[in-house]
């Protein structure tokens, strides 16, 4: 009799622990693919300047799950239509070590990059606006979807 119950009570266990888990986090992998870094970020500003938008530089690795779960939000339908009219984003690999395109770190304050992500917005003359908080995104993966959502809704007010 015991016997049969033990199956019963370890399905019971397993789906309770099951419908209290919170649901995957969404994931995106676009540093290594991203083409030139310097390019990139040059024609970003252009583009910001023309539109009155700010740039968003990510500066992140595939390998970094912070960097993947940070990117992952900006590819949802809530994030997108909140991004879109307000920013421009490059995504700028820094490399397993962290040195990749450390020139365009070095160029918007925030070399050497001590952690991934690192997010610098900046104006559309390229002027970084938040760089106290840029090298705190360490812990993107672990902040809330609607934390994460607030803060660029605020940083995305161009009265520049």
């Amino acid at each position: 009799m015991i016997r049969h119950l033990v199956p019963a009570v370890l399905l019971l266990s397993l789906s309770a622990c099951t419908s209290a888990t919170t649901p995957p986090r969404p994931e995106a992998r676009p540093f290594a693919a991203a083409p030139s870094a310097a390019a990139s970020v040059d024609a970003a500003l252009t583009r910001a300047a023309a539109a009155n938008k700010r740039v968003i530089l990510m500066f992140g690795l595939d390998a970094c799950h912070d960097s993947r779960g940070l990117a992952g939000w900006f590819e949802t339908p809530r994030f997108a239509a909140m991004l879109e009219p307000r920013y421009e984003i490059v995504w700028i690999d820094v490399g397993a070590d962290r040195t990749l395109n450390a020139d365009l770190a070095a160029r918007f304050g925030v070399a050497p990059i001590a952690g991934t992500p690192t997010v610098v917005i900046t104006d559309a003359k390229g002027t970084p606006l938040n760089l106290t908080d840029a090298p705190g995104w360490r812990n993107a993966a672990s902040r809330s979807e609607d934390d994460i959502f607030d803060y660029f809704e605020k940083w995305g007010t161009a009265n520049d």
